[in-house]
Protein backbone atom coordinates (compact mmCIF):
# COMPACT_ATOMS: atom_id res chain seq x y z
CA UNK A 1 0.00 0.00 0.00
CA UNK A 2 3.05 2.29 0.00
CA UNK A 3 2.38 3.50 -3.54
CA UNK A 4 -1.27 4.13 -2.75
CA UNK A 5 -0.27 6.32 0.20
CA UNK A 6 1.98 8.31 -2.12
CA UNK A 7 -0.95 8.88 -4.48
CA UNK A 8 -3.04 10.33 -1.68
CA UNK A 9 -0.18 12.46 -0.37
CA UNK A 10 0.76 14.03 -3.70
CA UNK A 11 -2.76 14.66 -4.92
CA UNK A 12 -3.88 16.10 -1.61
CA UNK A 13 -0.83 18.37 -1.67
CA UNK A 14 -1.83 19.54 -5.15
CA UNK A 15 -5.31 20.37 -3.89
CA UNK A 16 -3.93 22.34 -0.96
CA UNK A 17 -1.55 24.32 -3.15
CA UNK A 18 -4.25 25.18 -5.64
CA UNK A 19 -6.68 26.51 -3.04
CA UNK A 20 -10.31 25.91 -2.21
CA UNK A 21 -11.60 26.75 -5.68
CA UNK A 22 -9.86 23.66 -7.08
CA UNK A 23 -10.76 21.20 -4.32
CA UNK A 24 -13.65 19.80 -6.37
CA UNK A 25 -11.38 19.24 -9.37
CA UNK A 26 -8.67 17.51 -7.35
CA UNK A 27 -11.21 15.45 -5.44
CA UNK A 28 -12.35 13.78 -8.64
CA UNK A 29 -8.71 13.38 -9.71
CA UNK A 30 -7.85 11.70 -6.42
CA UNK A 31 -10.80 9.33 -6.51
CA UNK A 32 -10.29 8.50 -10.17
CA UNK A 33 -6.58 7.71 -9.97
CA UNK A 34 -6.83 5.89 -6.64
CA UNK A 35 -9.65 3.77 -8.08
CA UNK A 36 -7.33 2.63 -10.86
CA UNK A 37 -4.57 1.77 -8.41
CA UNK A 38 -6.89 -0.14 -6.05
CA UNK A 39 -8.54 -2.21 -8.78
CA UNK A 40 -5.38 -3.10 -10.72
CA UNK A 41 -4.07 -6.67 -10.60
CA UNK A 42 -0.65 -7.98 -11.74
CA UNK A 43 -0.80 -9.00 -15.41
CA UNK A 44 0.75 -12.38 -14.60
CA UNK A 45 -2.06 -13.04 -12.13
CA UNK A 46 -4.72 -12.08 -14.70
CA UNK A 47 -3.09 -14.35 -17.29
CA UNK A 48 -3.18 -17.32 -14.91
CA UNK A 49 -6.86 -16.96 -14.07
CA UNK A 50 -9.02 -19.57 -15.84
CA UNK A 51 -11.89 -17.09 -16.32
CA UNK A 52 -9.78 -14.55 -18.23
CA UNK A 53 -11.20 -14.30 -21.80
CA UNK A 54 -8.79 -15.66 -24.44
CA UNK A 55 -8.76 -12.36 -26.38
CA UNK A 56 -7.79 -10.43 -23.25
CA UNK A 57 -5.06 -12.97 -22.48
CA UNK A 58 -3.68 -12.53 -25.98
CA UNK A 59 -3.69 -8.72 -25.72
CA UNK A 60 -1.97 -8.81 -22.34
CA UNK A 61 0.68 -11.20 -23.64
CA UNK A 62 1.36 -8.87 -26.58
CA UNK A 63 1.56 -5.95 -24.18
CA UNK A 64 4.18 -7.71 -22.07
CA UNK A 65 6.26 -8.43 -25.17
CA UNK A 66 5.90 -4.75 -26.13
CA UNK A 67 7.19 -3.71 -22.67
CA UNK A 68 10.36 -5.72 -23.24
CA UNK A 69 10.74 -4.27 -26.75
CA UNK A 70 10.26 -0.74 -25.45
CA UNK A 71 12.95 -1.20 -22.84
CA UNK A 72 15.49 -3.10 -24.95
CA UNK A 73 15.06 -1.57 -28.42
CA UNK A 74 13.54 1.86 -27.83
CA UNK A 75 15.52 2.39 -24.60
CA UNK A 76 12.42 3.68 -22.83
CA UNK A 77 12.33 3.78 -19.01
CA UNK A 78 9.68 1.12 -18.56
CA UNK A 79 10.20 0.29 -14.89
CA UNK A 80 7.01 -1.24 -13.50
CA UNK A 81 4.69 0.47 -15.98
CA UNK A 82 2.03 -1.67 -17.66
CA UNK A 83 2.76 -4.68 -15.46
CA UNK A 84 -0.74 -4.58 -13.96
CA UNK A 85 -4.24 -4.49 -15.47
CA UNK A 86 -7.55 -2.92 -14.46
CA UNK A 87 -10.89 -3.44 -16.26
CA UNK A 88 -12.91 -0.30 -17.06
CA UNK A 89 -16.56 0.13 -17.90
CA UNK A 90 -15.68 2.06 -21.07
CA UNK A 91 -12.78 2.41 -23.52
CA UNK A 92 -11.46 5.72 -22.11
CA UNK A 93 -9.81 6.46 -18.80
CA UNK A 94 -10.24 10.25 -18.65
CA UNK A 95 -11.67 13.03 -20.80
CA UNK A 96 -9.83 16.25 -21.61
CA UNK A 97 -11.49 19.65 -21.70
CA UNK A 98 -9.98 22.22 -24.07
CA UNK A 99 -11.16 25.84 -24.10
CA UNK A 100 -10.08 28.60 -26.49
CA UNK A 101 -11.34 32.19 -26.80
CA UNK A 102 -13.91 32.79 -29.51
CA UNK A 103 -11.40 34.66 -31.69
CA UNK A 104 -8.11 32.95 -30.84
CA UNK A 105 -6.38 29.65 -31.52
CA UNK A 106 -4.40 29.91 -28.27
CA UNK A 107 -6.10 27.55 -25.79
CA UNK A 108 -6.46 28.33 -22.11
CA UNK A 109 -3.57 27.05 -20.00
CA UNK A 110 -4.12 25.31 -16.67
CA UNK A 111 -1.09 25.32 -14.38
CA UNK A 112 -0.29 22.69 -11.76
CA UNK A 113 2.55 22.09 -9.30
CA UNK A 114 5.28 19.74 -10.53
CA UNK A 115 3.98 19.32 -14.11
CA UNK A 116 3.65 22.97 -15.13
CA UNK A 117 0.97 24.33 -17.47
CA UNK A 118 -1.09 22.32 -19.96
CA UNK A 119 -3.52 23.29 -22.68
CA UNK A 120 -6.20 20.92 -21.40
CA UNK A 121 -7.70 19.72 -18.12
CA UNK A 122 -8.34 16.04 -17.49
CA UNK A 123 -11.40 14.63 -15.74
CA UNK A 124 -12.17 11.10 -14.63
CA UNK A 125 -15.77 12.24 -14.18
CA UNK A 126 -17.46 13.12 -17.48
CA UNK A 127 -20.29 14.96 -15.73
CA UNK A 128 -17.81 17.30 -14.02
CA UNK A 129 -16.05 17.91 -17.34
CA UNK A 130 -19.36 18.88 -18.94
CA UNK A 131 -20.15 21.15 -16.00
CA UNK A 132 -16.85 22.97 -16.48
CA UNK A 133 -17.47 23.09 -20.24
CA UNK A 134 -20.81 24.82 -19.73
CA UNK A 135 -19.13 27.53 -17.68
CA UNK A 136 -16.65 28.23 -20.49
CA UNK A 137 -19.45 28.10 -23.09
CA UNK A 138 -21.35 30.72 -21.10
CA UNK A 139 -18.25 32.91 -21.11
CA UNK A 140 -18.04 32.76 -24.91
CA UNK A 141 -15.24 30.25 -25.30
CA UNK A 142 -14.98 27.55 -27.96
CA UNK A 143 -14.77 24.23 -26.13
CA UNK A 144 -14.12 20.58 -26.85
CA UNK A 145 -14.20 17.44 -24.72
CA UNK A 146 -12.19 14.51 -26.03
CA UNK A 147 -12.03 10.98 -24.69
CA UNK A 148 -8.50 9.97 -23.67
CA UNK A 149 -7.53 6.32 -23.91
CA UNK A 150 -4.55 6.64 -21.56
CA UNK A 151 -2.49 9.10 -19.57
CA UNK A 152 0.98 9.13 -18.04
CA UNK A 153 2.00 9.92 -14.47
CA UNK A 154 5.50 10.71 -15.84
CA UNK A 155 7.09 7.85 -13.92
CA UNK A 156 5.76 8.89 -10.51
CA UNK A 157 3.69 5.70 -10.39
CA UNK A 158 3.52 2.36 -12.19
CA UNK A 159 0.78 3.16 -14.70
CA UNK A 160 -1.46 0.13 -15.33
CA UNK A 161 -2.83 -1.32 -18.50
CA UNK A 162 -6.59 -1.09 -18.72
CA UNK A 163 -9.53 -1.69 -21.03
CA UNK A 164 -8.68 1.45 -22.99
CA UNK A 165 -5.49 -0.27 -24.17
CA UNK A 166 -6.78 -3.81 -24.67
CA UNK A 167 -9.89 -2.73 -26.61
CA UNK A 168 -7.62 -1.33 -29.36
CA UNK A 169 -6.14 -3.29 -32.23
CA UNK A 170 -2.76 -4.79 -31.38
CA UNK A 171 -0.73 -2.23 -33.32
CA UNK A 172 -2.60 0.72 -31.82
CA UNK A 173 -2.28 -0.71 -28.32
CA UNK A 174 1.47 -1.09 -28.72
CA UNK A 175 1.81 2.39 -30.24
CA UNK A 176 -0.10 3.90 -27.32
CA UNK A 177 2.18 2.15 -24.83
CA UNK A 178 5.23 3.62 -26.57
CA UNK A 179 3.61 7.08 -26.54
CA UNK A 180 2.89 7.05 -22.82
CA UNK A 181 6.30 5.65 -21.93
CA UNK A 182 7.96 8.43 -23.95
CA UNK A 183 6.53 10.98 -21.53
CA UNK A 184 8.80 9.46 -18.88
CA UNK A 185 11.89 10.41 -20.90
CA UNK A 186 11.45 14.17 -21.32
CA UNK A 187 8.62 16.37 -20.11
CA UNK A 188 8.83 20.13 -20.59
CA UNK A 189 6.66 22.13 -18.21
CA UNK A 190 4.21 24.36 -20.02
CA UNK A 191 4.83 23.15 -23.58
CA UNK A 192 2.09 20.71 -24.57
CA UNK A 193 3.04 20.80 -28.25
CA UNK A 194 6.65 19.82 -27.46
CA UNK A 195 5.66 16.99 -25.12
CA UNK A 196 2.93 15.47 -27.25
CA UNK A 197 4.77 15.80 -30.55
CA UNK A 198 7.84 14.12 -29.05
CA UNK A 199 5.77 11.25 -27.66
CA UNK A 200 3.92 10.87 -30.97
CA UNK A 201 7.23 10.69 -32.86
CA UNK A 202 8.47 7.93 -30.52
CA UNK A 203 5.14 6.17 -30.97
CA UNK A 204 5.40 6.24 -34.78
CA UNK A 205 9.04 5.22 -35.06
CA UNK A 206 8.64 2.63 -32.32
CA UNK A 207 5.64 1.10 -34.07
CA UNK A 208 7.57 0.94 -37.33
CA UNK A 209 10.36 -1.06 -35.69
CA UNK A 210 7.94 -3.23 -33.74
CA UNK A 211 5.96 -4.24 -36.81
CA UNK A 212 9.15 -4.92 -38.75
CA UNK A 213 10.23 -7.20 -35.92
CA UNK A 214 6.83 -8.93 -35.96
CA UNK A 215 6.98 -9.49 -39.73
CA UNK A 216 3.60 -7.82 -40.29
CA UNK A 217 3.93 -5.77 -43.50
CA UNK A 218 0.15 -5.65 -43.99
CA UNK A 219 -0.37 -4.12 -40.56
CA UNK A 220 2.49 -1.72 -41.21
CA UNK A 221 0.79 -0.58 -44.42
CA UNK A 222 -2.34 0.28 -42.43
CA UNK A 223 -0.20 2.22 -39.97
CA UNK A 224 1.38 4.12 -42.87
CA UNK A 225 -2.05 4.92 -44.26
CA UNK A 226 -3.12 6.34 -40.89
CA UNK A 227 0.08 8.37 -40.78
CA UNK A 228 -0.50 9.74 -44.27
CA UNK A 229 -4.05 10.71 -43.37
CA UNK A 230 -2.88 12.40 -40.17
CA UNK A 231 -0.25 14.37 -42.09
CA UNK A 232 -2.69 15.46 -44.79
CA UNK A 233 -5.22 16.45 -42.15
CA UNK A 234 -2.53 18.43 -40.35
CA UNK A 235 -1.79 20.30 -43.60
CA UNK A 236 -5.48 21.18 -44.00
CA UNK A 237 -5.75 22.32 -40.40
CA UNK A 238 -2.54 24.34 -40.74
CA UNK A 239 -3.82 26.23 -43.78
CA UNK A 240 -7.15 26.99 -42.12
CA UNK A 241 -5.34 28.10 -38.97
CA UNK A 242 -3.37 30.64 -41.03
CA UNK A 243 -6.64 32.02 -42.39
CA UNK A 244 -8.17 32.23 -38.91
CA UNK A 245 -5.13 33.88 -37.35
CA UNK A 246 -5.17 36.57 -40.04
CA UNK A 247 -8.88 37.02 -39.41
CA UNK A 248 -8.50 37.27 -35.64
CA UNK A 249 -5.85 39.97 -36.07
CA UNK A 250 -8.57 42.18 -37.55
CA UNK A 251 -10.63 42.39 -34.37
CA UNK A 252 -10.07 46.14 -34.15
CA UNK A 253 -11.38 46.61 -37.69
CA UNK A 254 -14.22 44.08 -37.90
CA UNK A 255 -17.21 43.73 -35.62
CA UNK A 256 -17.97 40.49 -33.72
CA UNK A 257 -20.70 39.43 -36.15
CA UNK A 258 -18.43 39.83 -39.19
CA UNK A 259 -15.72 37.86 -37.41
CA UNK A 260 -18.16 35.07 -36.54
CA UNK A 261 -19.45 34.78 -40.10
CA UNK A 262 -15.97 34.64 -41.63
CA UNK A 263 -14.75 32.27 -38.94
CA UNK A 264 -17.62 29.87 -39.60
CA UNK A 265 -17.02 29.98 -43.35
CA UNK A 266 -13.38 28.98 -42.80
CA UNK A 267 -14.35 26.16 -40.43
CA UNK A 268 -17.07 24.89 -42.77
CA UNK A 269 -14.60 24.90 -45.66
CA UNK A 270 -12.15 22.87 -43.58
CA UNK A 271 -14.90 20.41 -42.64
CA UNK A 272 -15.77 19.97 -46.33
CA UNK A 273 -12.12 19.40 -47.27
CA UNK A 274 -11.74 16.88 -44.46
CA UNK A 275 -14.91 15.06 -45.55
CA UNK A 276 -13.53 14.78 -49.09
CA UNK A 277 -10.21 13.51 -47.76
CA UNK A 278 -12.00 10.97 -45.56
CA UNK A 279 -14.52 9.78 -48.12
CA UNK A 280 -12.61 6.68 -49.17
CA UNK A 281 -10.75 6.13 -45.91
CA UNK A 282 -11.35 2.69 -44.35
CA UNK A 283 -11.66 3.99 -40.77
CA UNK A 284 -12.45 7.26 -38.96
CA UNK A 285 -9.76 9.89 -39.45
CA UNK A 286 -7.90 11.93 -36.83
CA UNK A 287 -10.71 14.49 -36.49
CA UNK A 288 -13.39 11.79 -36.28
CA UNK A 289 -16.02 10.62 -38.74
CA UNK A 290 -17.34 13.17 -41.21
CA UNK A 291 -19.30 15.39 -40.98
CA UNK A 292 -17.31 17.01 -38.18
CA UNK A 293 -18.06 20.04 -36.04
CA UNK A 294 -14.95 22.20 -35.71
CA UNK A 295 -13.98 25.15 -33.55
CA UNK A 296 -10.87 26.87 -32.19
CA UNK A 297 -10.49 24.42 -29.31
CA UNK A 298 -10.53 21.31 -31.50
CA UNK A 299 -8.06 22.78 -34.00
CA UNK A 300 -5.73 23.91 -31.21
CA UNK A 301 -5.70 20.47 -29.59
CA UNK A 302 -5.07 18.63 -32.87
CA UNK A 303 -2.16 20.87 -33.80
CA UNK A 304 -0.57 20.65 -30.38
CA UNK A 305 -0.42 16.86 -30.61
CA UNK A 306 1.05 16.86 -34.11
CA UNK A 307 2.74 20.11 -35.12
CA UNK A 308 6.35 19.17 -34.21
CA UNK A 309 6.19 15.45 -35.06
CA UNK A 310 8.22 15.84 -38.31
CA UNK A 311 10.87 17.77 -36.37
CA UNK A 312 11.33 15.04 -33.78
CA UNK A 313 11.36 12.31 -36.41
CA UNK A 314 14.05 14.26 -38.27
CA UNK A 315 16.05 14.60 -35.06
CA UNK A 316 15.86 10.83 -34.57
CA UNK A 317 17.05 10.33 -38.15
CA UNK A 318 19.97 12.70 -37.54
CA UNK A 319 20.76 10.69 -34.40
CA UNK A 320 21.19 7.64 -36.70
CA UNK A 321 18.11 6.08 -35.06
CA UNK A 322 20.08 5.63 -31.86
CA UNK A 323 17.33 6.22 -29.32
CA UNK A 324 19.64 7.00 -26.43
CA UNK A 325 21.38 9.72 -28.46
CA UNK A 326 18.01 10.95 -29.63
CA UNK A 327 16.70 11.33 -26.08
CA UNK A 328 19.85 13.21 -25.10
CA UNK A 329 19.33 15.57 -28.05
CA UNK A 330 15.68 16.09 -27.08
CA UNK A 331 16.70 16.85 -23.50
CA UNK A 332 19.17 19.48 -24.73
CA UNK A 333 16.49 20.93 -26.98
CA UNK A 334 14.09 21.18 -24.03
CA UNK A 335 16.62 23.37 -22.19
CA UNK A 336 16.68 26.05 -24.89
CA UNK A 337 14.69 29.28 -24.47
CA UNK A 338 11.23 28.99 -26.01
CA UNK A 339 11.89 31.13 -29.08
CA UNK A 340 15.14 29.33 -29.89
CA UNK A 341 13.55 25.94 -29.25
CA UNK A 342 10.67 26.59 -31.63
CA UNK A 343 13.03 27.95 -34.31
CA UNK A 344 15.14 24.79 -34.05
CA UNK A 345 12.04 22.61 -34.35
CA UNK A 346 10.92 24.55 -37.41
CA UNK A 347 14.32 24.04 -39.08
CA UNK A 348 14.17 20.31 -38.33
CA UNK A 349 10.67 20.11 -39.82
CA UNK A 350 11.85 21.79 -43.01
CA UNK A 351 14.56 19.15 -43.44
CA UNK A 352 12.22 16.21 -42.88
CA UNK A 353 11.32 13.83 -45.69
CA UNK A 354 9.33 10.66 -45.16
CA UNK A 355 11.73 7.73 -45.08
CA UNK A 356 9.30 4.80 -44.94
Amino acid sequence: MKQLSQVYLILLLLAALQGCSSISYYTQAISGHVSLMVRSKPVNEVLQRPDTPPELSHRLSVAQAARIFAEQTLKLPVGGAFSSFVPLEHSWVVVNLVAAPEFSLNPKQWCYPFVGCQAYRGYFDLAKAKQAQRQFDNDGYDTFIGAVTAYSTLGWFDDPLHTGFTSLSEDRMVALMFHELAHRVVYLNGDTAFNESFATAVELEGLRLWLERQGQPDVFERALLRLEHRNRTLELVGETSKVLRRLYQQQSELGPEQLRVRKQLALDDLADQYAALSSNYPEPGPLGSAPVQLNNAKLALFQQYNQHVPAFRQLLKESAFNFEQFYEAVARLSELPGTERRATLNRLSERFHEHF
